[in-house]
């Protein structure tokens, strides 16, 4: 279990590094909202994936 979690956070920990260079350099409120939203499904997807059952 613990390198589901560990495998998790280091793919969401990328993806942050990848995106926000990105939205901090084009300071584009859109893009930066549509970022945003993308993280939070993406969060929310992992965390209801580590909290099911299946392996």
């Amino acid at each position: 279990m613990l390198p589901k979690y560990l495998a998790g956070i280091l793919a969401a920990a990328l993806f942050i590094a990848f995106v926000a260079p990105v939205v901090v350099k084009l300071k584009d409120v859109a893009l930066g909202v549509v970022v945003l939203i993308g993280v939070a499904m993406m969060l929310t997807d992992l965390w209801q994936s580590l909290r099911s059952r299946q392996d």
